[in-house]
């Protein structure tokens, strides 16, 4: 057994722990000693020391499984996402809605000390350029509310996954100066392109080679491990001092792409 972010008997939840990285995540926390409970809309394969059938476009869903969830916890790993075949209001509620609506629940369980990081995506670099109407959608206040935005929006119907995406950065930035206050830590990554089943749906539905070049400079797709040990990293004490950052962890793609003639 493996520990070395000292993760040994804290309480930790994962989302998305059925498959790809948040099975990755969750694989590794418990081999790290950690009391792992899941969420996800199909059971994992995973002897976990809790399990919440989860569907995060259903409020109340959300709301049932926390009400099951107890203080403390020590840590939150969203990595549940759906990939933009999907209807697009479905992808804004589970890439985001339902996400937030999870997290601002689960954040008041936590004690100073804890920290939460999201999975978000080299898809959502571009917030900069939307970032008033990003902020507009943010300042929604609850799960309908945020529902109610989108379907006033076209924005989402026309680019979901990666509006979503680009929303996770822009609320991770903004709501990190608040939970710090509290004691805790909130940040996110991009993951460039990453050997999952999401991302072979992703590629039937894409132009041939987008993802090949997405998996530059590197040259090659990440594992869903590599992406996990960056998470356990931030949601980790020796991360104590990183929060509101949003860290591309794609091998190199956003920076080459930053300073491209």
């Amino acid at each position: 057994m493996t520990d070395p972010h000292g993760y040994r008997g804290k309480r930790v939840f994962v989302t998305g722990c059925s498959s790809g990285i948040g099975h990755a995540t969750a694989r590794m926390l418990l081999d790290a000693g950690a009391q792992v409970h899941g969420l996800d809309w199909r059971s994992p394969s995973l002897a976990l020391s809790g399990f919440s059938q989860v569907d995060l476009r259903d409020r109340s869903a959300i709301d049932q499984a926390v009400l099951g969830i107890s203080s403390p916890v020590d840590a939150l790993f969203n990595c549940a996402g759906l990939p933009p075949m999907h209807l697009w209001l479905d992808v804004m509620k589970v890439n985001f809605i339902g996400m937030r609506h999870l997290s601002e629940a689960i954040a008041a369980r936590m004690a100073p000390g804890s920290a939460i990081v999201t999975v978000g995506s080299n898809g959502g670099a571009g917030w900069r350029q939307r970032l008033v109407e990003l902020r507009n959608f943010i300042a929604t206040t609850n799960f309908e509310d945020a529902v109610r935005w989108c379907e006033a929006n076209d924005a989402p119907q026309n680019a979901a996954y990666n509006f979503a995406k680009e929303a996770i950065v822009v609320w991770t930035l903004a709501w990190s100066a608040s939970t710090i206050a509290r004691g805790i830590r909130l940040n996110c990554t991009s993951p460039g392109a990453v050997d999952t089943a999401m991302l072979a749906a992703i590629e039937e539905v894409t132009p041939p080679g987008l993802i090949d070049a997405v998996a530059q400079p590197i040259g090659r797709r990440s594992t869903p491990q590599e992406q996990a040990n960056v998470l356990l990293m931030l949601n980790s004490p020796q991360a104590s001092y990183v929060n509101g950052v949003d860290l591309p962890v794609d091998g190199g793609f956003i920076a080459a792409q930053t300073v491209a003639d």
